[in-house]
Order: structure tokens, then C-alpha cells, then sequence
């Protein structure tokens, strides 16, 4: 499944909520005439319908087939996105609706008479209540899309973060605890770099590590490091011309943890006075 930047589908399903909000409001304060008028005046919205419909079809395709829909928790997102998907489609046939109540001005078939004023007003005035009522249902389809995309905008964000957190808590979980040598330690070869020797100065196979800012490493940390992984080493160089020490990336990971606290020495214990033999008590 491809990736998906969900910050910016969140932004445009809050630009896409916004493009809800306009025909909205348009429909809900529409005046217009019966007739010709209505025609014109209805006739964008009911198109400005469609298009938005098409657009969160698109979107419900993109996220469906990304890696977003594997993540906790987005079936409802993609299902809340289908019923928008419903709302402006019912939204479009409530101004079709009005389109069909509206009372249009043509001439009858041959035989039949043309309407006179009475009638006309007649008409006109009839078909009224009924283009209000489909207005009033585009306008609530309108607001219930507004509202839908606004929510899934706030659920991807909510499966986003709360994925982020469990990634980050596993990363946290995944690193072992240091004492304060091996912190230091780790920190100079971050820092500095370092060196792993093999010298015959101290005895022949004595290695050690050399740091870049003269920091002293035992080799009982430095192997602590190695086994958790914290650290490497390049193998494609001999010890006597001195390995590369990098850190790795769990290795930096651990320095981005608080300095662990110095451990207190416990204080020795008082040995109790020796009993005399033939003392008595």
C-alpha cells in the first residue's frame, strides 16, 4: 500500500468541510422567484453538489487504498467518509427536487389554453412549499457533510498521533537502561568518535578504545555497549591500525533519555565486636 502524508489529507478535509459551509449557507438564505429565477439561482448549487460529491469519492478512494486503512481504528473514519459521500448526493437530489417543483413558463401542447394571470399566480404560489421543503433538506444533507468531514479530519489526526505514541513507547521500551558510566561513555563516542586498539604496550592482545575528546572507556563498558547494541565497530580494520567506533541509532536513541542519577554507596556495615571466649554476658 503506498504512504500518505494524513497531515495533508486532514488540511484538505478541513478545506473540503469549508467548501461544504458555502453552499450551505446559500441554500439555507436563498431567495429567489419561482420560475426562470429559481432556475438560475439553484442550478450552481446543485452542480457546486456534484462536484463535492466527486471530490469525496476521491478521497475515500485515496485513503481506502493507502496504508492508512492498516492503521487502528480508520474503518470508522472511511465509513464516516462514505456517509458525506451520501449526504451530498442527497444533498444534490434535494435542489434536483427543487428544480422539479419549480413552475416553468413554457407553452402547453397545441389545444390546450395558456395559462392567464390567475393561474400563473396560481402556480407559482403552489409550487412554494414544496421547493422550501427540498431546499430545507439540501441545506441539513449540506451541514451533516460539513460536520462529517470535520470528523474524520479529527479522527485521522487521533490515529495518527496515537499510532506515533505507540511507536515512540516501543522505541522506549526497546532501549536498555544505562548506568551513568556507560551514559558518559556513550556520549564521548557520540560526540568525539573513538578508536578500538589492540596494543602490546599493556601485554601482547590488550585492546583498548581512544576516544576524540581523551574520555577513558573501559573495555568493561565498552563491551556493555557492543552487547546492547549501542555501539559498533569496523571489522574491515585490524586492531593494531585501530577499529572506527560508531554509535548506532539505538545507541542515540538511549542519549536522548535523562542522565541516569549517580547510585548512592551504601554505607558499610559495622562489624560486631568479637565475643570472648569465656566472657560472660
Amino acid at each position: 500500500m503506498p504512504l500518505l502524508d494524513l497531515a495533508e489529507q486532514v488540511q484538505q478535509l478541513r478545506t473540503m468541510a469549508r467548501d461544504f459551509e458555502a453552499p450551505h449557507a446559500r441554500v439555507r438564505d436563498l431567495s429567489y422567484t419561482p420560475g426562470t429565477d429559481a432556475l438560475h439561482k439553484i442550478s450552481p448549487l446543485l452542480l457546486k453538489a456534484q462536484d463535492l460529491t466527486a471530490t469525496v469519492l476521491m478521497h475515500l478512494g485515496t485513503l481506502e487504498s493507502s496504508a492508512y486503512s492498516s492503521v487502528a481504528g480508520s474503518r470508522s473514519s472511511l465509513e464516516c467518509l462514505a456517509s458525506v459521500a451520501v449526504a451530498s448526493t442527497l444533498a444534490g437530489n434535494g435542489l434536483a427536487g427543487a428544480l422539479l417543483a419549480n413552475p416553468y413558463d413554457g407553452a402547453p401542447f397545441p389545444g390546450y389554453p395558456a395559462d392567464d394571470t390567475t393561474t400563473h399566480t396560481a402556480r407559482h404560489t403552489t409550487a412554494v412549499p414544496e421547493m422550501t421543503e427540498h431546499l430545507a433538506d439540501a441545506a441539513h444533507q449540506l451541514d451533516l457533510s460539513t460536520t462529517g468531514c470535520h470528523y474524520v479530519a479529527t479522527s485521522i489526526t487521533q490515529d495518527r498521533d496515537a499510532t506515533r505514541e505507540d511507536t515512540v513507547s516501543a522505541q522506549a521500551a526497546a532501549v536498555p537502561a544505562l548506568t551513568r558510566t556507560q551514559y558518559d561513555a556513550l556520549k564521548a563516542l557520540a560526540l568525539g568518535g573513538g578508536h578500538l586498539y589492540e596494543t602490546a604496550q599493556r601485554g601482547p592482545g590488550t585492546t583498548r578504545v581512544a576516544t576524540g575528546d581523551g574520555t577513558r572507556i573501559s573495555m568493561a563498558t565498552f563491551r556493555a555497549l557492543n552487547k546492547r547494541g549501542l555501539v559498533g565497530r569496523d571489522m574491515s580494520t585490524r586492531l593494531s591500525r585501530g577499529q572506527k567506533i560508531t554509535v548506532t541509532k539505538l545507541g542515540h536513541q538511549a542519549l536522548s533519555s535523562p542522565r541516569p542519577a549517580a547510585t548512592t554507596a551504601q554505607p558499610a556495615r559495622t562489624a560486631a565486636p568479637p565475643t570472648l571466649q569465656g566472657a560472660r554476658r
